[in-house]
């Protein structure tokens, strides 16, 4: 008999390891999105960042089939936002990337800029988030404004760390490194910190994870001390976390003083997309500040614009397209285009031009690119005499990620437009199907979808 039991016994041992082993691999599943996340009656979520500037918060929408979102909650960051744009309350940190998920979609880390630190929250499996941590960044540096991830490897770029802060010509930031732990703690990486003599405005890893690359908003103005022209720079990611001492290579499309009279390129959103064995930096371009670094003039812009380069295996820069017109011509075509998001495909991609409220399609081959349509969607435009009191200010987008929805955050409207992408790949065929209005109706940021 007493056997028996013992027979029994490692039976039931057996079974329970069994079926621990299922739900943990059921578990992993969801996790990285197998499949839809058990605990949830949603397909997805939508995460856009408020930038309150006492109590930074993160709101939570549910995406269900249809694409349409659902409010889930809102999530106190633990720190502060800021406004670093002048004051007009449209697109405050001037960047891109200001809130981000991890590759595995376990975290969502968002900036504070008015408290220069970053926050981690764990995306739980009902899509609500849980913080848990803020991270200050050390150094007396002011304003982070985009974060790049891959692989626990933490990038962040901030506004302005020379101890002179008189607005944004002459703001010179930094770049930050950090580790993050798979309980979601940020830990500094020491000797990580490196200076960029500009204003970053965006940073992302590159495909294969053996560089960083920054854009600059600032590059070419007259009042940096350091004089860079570089509108994107190109580290090494060395094996320890650090990047490496100096920038590897570095391109702008458009210089000072050129003779076309073009404006500088302020350059903001950018990807890193790989394809056919290369990798491309597609950067977009605002073409703010005026040709002899002078601050931008509102509101006599040029036409916005998207420039190209193949980046290789040694982090070297080489042109393909650039400064390709949102336009017919540097006076007629869509202002400030500033944010970019590529289909799912890779074929083709958007850009949404901030002052005009509009998206511009673009098509994509190999670093080759073609305006597809100056205006693929539209909201409520600018007036002459007043843009930033009358445009909704078309800032950060995202698409979801089985490519079939487009979230667009209006950054003067409070409001998340969703459209449908009839033609997925081709860049074209955007129907507008719902608008949620619960962000603030200015200095909003960030957009982030899965």
């Amino acid at each position: 008999m007493t056997q028996i039991k013992l027979i029994f016994r490692i039976l039931a041992i057996f079974i329970a390891i069994g079926m621990s082993t299922i739900v943990y691999a059921k578990g992993f599943s969801n996790f990285f999105g197998d499949e839809e996340k058990p605990d949830s009656p949603f397909k997805g979520a939508v995460y856009a960042m408020s930038n309150n500037f006492t109590a930074n918060t993160v709101v939570g929408y549910g995406r269900g089939d249809d694409g349409k979102l659902t409010k889930i909650g809102e999530y106190r960051t633990g720190g502060e936002g800021a406004a670093f744009d002048g004051g007009e309350g449209l697109d405050p940190l001037i960047s891109a990337y200001s809130i981000i998920m991890t590759d595995d979609r376990r975290f969502l880390l968002a900036v504070n800029a008015g408290s220069s630190s970053v926050s981690v929250f764990r995306i739980n499996s009902d899509f609500s988030l849980e913080l848990t941590e803020e991270q200050r960044i050390r150094g007396g540096v002011v304003g982070p404004n985009s974060i790049a991830y891959r692989d626990g490897l933490v990038y962040v770029s901030v506004i302005d760390s020379d101890g002179i802060f008189d607005g944004e010509p002459d703001q010179e930031g930094a770049l930050v490194g950090f580790r993050l732990t798979r309980n979601g703690k940020l830990r500094p990486i020491a000797r990580s910190t490196r200076e960029l003599g500009n204003r970053s405005s965006a940073v992302r890893f590159s495909p294969d994870g053996r560089f960083l690359i920054a854009a600059s908003i600032n590059a070419g103005s007259s009042a940096l001390a350091s004089g860079s022209q570089d509108e994107m720079v190109v580290y090494g990611v060395r094996r320890n976390g650090r990047l490496t001492r100096n920038p590897v290579s570095a391109a702008a499309s458009t210089v000072p003083l050129n003779s076309d009279g073009r404006n500088l390129p302020s350059a903001i959103g950018f990807e890193v997309v790989h394809d056919r064995g290369k990798q491309f930096v597609v950067v977009t371009e605002a073409r703010e500040f005026q040709p002899d670094g002078s601050p931008p003039a509102f509101p006599a812009l040029q036409t916005g614009s998207v420039s190209t380069w193949e980046l290789d295996r040694h982090g070297r820069l080489t042109p393909i397209d650039l400064d390709v017109l949102a336009g017919t011509s540097l006076t007629d075509g869509e202002r400030t285009a500033c944010w970019i998001q590529f289909a799912a495909d890779a074929e083709s991609f958007w850009v949404s031009n901030a002052l005009e409220s509009t998206l511009s399609s673009f098509s994509f081959d190999r670093g080759k690119i073609n305006l597809i349509n100056r205006i693929e969607a539209a909201g409520t435009p600018p007036s002459d005499d007043d843009p930033f009191g009358t445009t909704d200010g078309w800032i950060d987008l995202w698409i979801s990620e089985d490519g079939l929805h487009l979230y667009q955050l209006y950054g003067l409207a409070g409001t998340i437009g969703v459209f449908e992408i009839e033609n997925e790949g081709e860049g074209t065929g955007l129907t507008l199907i719902q608008t949620v209005s619960d962000l603030p109706d200015s200095n909003t940021q960030g957009i982030v979808a899965l």
